[in-house]
C-alpha cells in the first residue's frame, strides 16, 4: 500500500474545506495528533502508516452538514476517502478512532445516528492514532486535555470507556503536552 505524504494530505485538506478556518482548525489539530502520537512508544506498527492516520483521521469534519451530529465525521470521513480510492486501512482511521472505540451496543444504547456497527481500533496503529487524538481538541478556543482531564470527561460514558482508557495510559504513557501548548498557544487542560 502506497502512503500518501504529508503535502498530498495537505492538499486534501485544502480541497475538502469548506472555508480557510475550517480548514485552519482541522488541519492544525491533525497535525499536533501526529506530533502526539509520535511522542508514544509504538514499536510494532509503522511510523508513517501512523502518521498518514493522524493527519487523515478528522477529514470528515469538513463534510458535516450544519446542525449534523459530530459523532458522524468519522464514517463521513471514511466515506470520502473510500469514494477517493484510498484503500480501507487509511479509511478506518476516520471511522475507528471515536471515544475509546464504539460498539454496536455503544451504538444502540446511546441512540447514536450512526449505522449499528463495531467502530473500535482493530490495529496497533488505529489504537495510536486513536489515543493521540484524545489529547487535543478543536473546541473554541482549541485546548491540550491532559489524560487526567480525558478520564474524567470519559467516564459520563461508563466505566468500562474510562477503563480502557487507563489501559491506553497504561500501556502508552502520557504525552509531554505543556511544550506543545506553549508552541501553540492553546490551554492545557
Amino acid at each position: 500500500m502506497r502512503i500518501p505524504s504529508d503535502d498530498e494530505i495537505r492538499d486534501l485538506h485544502e480541497r475538502l474545506a469548506p472555508t480557510p478556518q475550517a480548514f485552519a482548525s482541522v488541519w492544525t489539530h491533525c497535525r499536533i495528533v501526529a506530533r502526539i502520537a509520535a511522542q508514544l512508544p509504538a514499536p510494532d506498527v509503522d511510523p508513517a502508516l501512523v502518521r498518514a492516520g493522524c493527519l487523515l483521521h478528522d477529514i470528515g469534519v469538513y463534510r458535516l452538514r450544519p446542525g449534523e451530529h459530530y459523532i458522524r465525521h468519522g464514517l463521513l470521513g471514511h466515506e470520502v476517502l473510500a469514494g477517493l480510492g484510498y484503500p480501507e486501512t487509511l479509511c478506518r482511521f476516520c471511522s475507528h478512532h471515536t471515544g475509546v472505540g464504539l460498539t454496536a451496543e455503544d451504538v444502540i444504547a446511546q441512540q447514536l445516528p450512526l449505522p449499528p456497527g463495531d467502530y473500535q481500533a482493530g490495529t496497533g496503529a488505529e489504537r495510536l492514532v486513536m489515543y493521540a487524538d484524545k489529547f487535543h481538541s478543536k473546541s473554541t478556543p482549541p485546548r491540550f486535555v491532559s489524560a487526567a482531564a480525558y478520564t474524567l470527561a470519559v467516564t459520563r460514558f461508563g466505566e468500562d470507556k474510562s477503563a480502557a482508557f487507563k489501559a491506553m495510559v497504561a500501556e502508552y504513557g502520557e504525552p509531554d503536552l505543556p511544550d506543545l501548548a506553549a508552541e501553540y498557544g492553546h490551554l492545557l487542560v
